[in-house]
């Protein structure tokens, strides 16, 4: 194990982006979430099968990204790598299945979005996803190996998550009977926790085959064979639901996720994956915040709290990111802060 850690580290090293860049392509990245919840959620409910809309969305993406790494020479080269790569357990097998995690959550949204609304999902998710990332961080999983959980990354988390409940709390009134809806929030609590484990099994993985790209392609083979089979059993126990939309815009999401994932995995192996997880949601929140002012669902109002939170959802990433002083970000360090120790 110690001797599979050392070539990690130092790619990783070799790659690493700076601090401000990351957590700007972060940001940018979470900005297509909402919209992709949105476009999943509306092809559930026209479905009337959440199954069958996370069906279309992970089908329609491996198209796109198997596409991507066949046009390409460098992205041809990554593929080859991958059957090497576990041929020689480079990192451990099951990592493949990490596009199982994004089906699931892909099904969350377009199964759960319709019953609980954007704003529960959202908070259900990103409480899941920040506690996890603080976990996955801790046990090294990802490519930049173990980050201490410090008081001040804790802090950074707990900002966080209070930012987003206060940033959907106009929204969250319209829920009658939140009690009632406990069931349908541990999907996207589940779905939310895994999904950091995805992100640094994804980054690792980006480490040997040499690309996103690659990652990504298993991620939607794996994720789109285990949503098929899952419809097909679904089409036996209760039969179909309505035909396909004919709406164009029905089928980007799983293009989305080409780009969520490829840049997740790409990010984690400089900012960890907790801080890739906290710029995400401040993207998702942003995100929001633009669909609702450009393209508002039906009775969606734009309230102050929503703003605020959404700007304290900032002060939470720069709280959990900047170097404070007396080690008070003693993990092993973020962008620039590790390479000047190496230097």
């Amino acid at each position: 194990m110690p001797q599979q850690s050392r070539p990690v580290t130092k790619t990783t090293s070799r790659t690493s982006l700076p601090l401000h860049t990351g957590l700007l392509l972060a940001v940018a990245t979470g900005l297509v979430i909402p919209l992709q919840g949105r476009i999943n959620g509306a092809l559930g409910a026209t479905l009337d099968d959440g199954i069958a809309a996370a069906v279309v969305s992970f089908t329609t993406g491996l198209v796109v990204i198997a596409a991507i790494g066949l046009a390409f020479p460098k992205g041809r080269a990554a593929l080859r790598r991958i059957l090497p790569a576990l041929k020689e357990r480079s990192f451990p097998r099951f990592y493949v299945l990490a596009g199982g995690i994004g089906a699931l959550f892909v099904f969350a949204q377009s199964f759960t979005v319709g019953l609980l609304g954007v704003a529960l999902f959202t908070v259900a998710a990103v409480t899941g996803q920040t506690l996890s990332g603080l976990l996955v961080d801790r046990l090294g999983i990802g490519p930049g190996g173990k980050r201490s959980i410090t008081g001040v990354r804790i802090l950074g988390s707990v900002l966080t998550i209070a930012a987003v409940i206060w940033a959907v709390s106009p929204r969250l009134g319209a829920a009658a009977d939140v009690g009632s809806l406990l069931l349908p929030i541990l999907l996207p609590v589940l779905a939310g926790c895994l999904m950091s484990f995805q992100q640094a099994m994804n980054g690792t993985a980006t480490v040997h085959y040499g690309s996103p790209i690659a990652a990504t392609l298993v991620n939607f083979v794996a994720g789109t064979v285990i949503l098929w089979i899952a419809w097909l059993i679904k089409l036996l126990l209760a039969g179909p639901g309505h035909g396909l939309p004919a709406e164009w815009w029905y089928y980007l999401g799983g293009p989305m996720g080409c780009i969520f994932i490829g840049l997740a995995a790409l990010l984690v192996r400089s900012l960890g994956v907790l801080v890739t997880g906290l710029g995400m949601i401040a993207g998702q929140l942003l995100g929001s915040l633009a669909l609702d002012l450009v393209f508002p669902a039906l009775g969606t109002v734009v309230a102050l709290p929503t703003v605020l939170g959404t700007l304290l959802t900032l002060s939470a990433i720069i709280v959990a990111t900047l170097p404070w002083p007396k080690g008070a970000l003693a993990s092993r360090g973020y962008g620039g802060r590790t390479a000047a120790k190496g230097r």
